[in-house]
């Protein structure tokens, strides 16, 4: 049996939570950290746009966590986005023997 994961946070929010209000960091500044715009910046904590691989590395340099991580809670995000629009009670699994 298959655990889901209720709603997971997009990594932006968890960027949010778990890294910038705690600590008082503002977007401007992770952003200069990270070396990319702050309208870039703006779009991942608000959850317009997504972790890429070149962003998992940097997210990993300066905040930690591996760049893996990063990327995997994007993918579990995104299947979990993918599970609520997407209805495959009608497909049928082939036989490979």
């Amino acid at each position: 049996m298959e655990i889901q994961q209720y709603n997971p946070m997009h990594p932006g929010e968890f960027i949010k939570r778990v890294y910038l209000i705690p600590f008082n960091i503002a977007s401007n500044e992770l952003a200069r950290n990270l070396q990319v715009s702050s309208g870039l910046i703006s779009r991942l904590l608000n959850g317009k746009t997504d972790i890429s691989p070149a962003m998992a590395l940097k997210l990993s340099k300066v905040l930690g966590r591996s760049p893996e991580s990063w990327l995997l809670m994007q993918d579990n995000y995104d299947l979990w986005l993918a599970r609520q629009k997407i209805d495959i009670e009608n497909y049928e699994t082939m036989a490979f023997a």
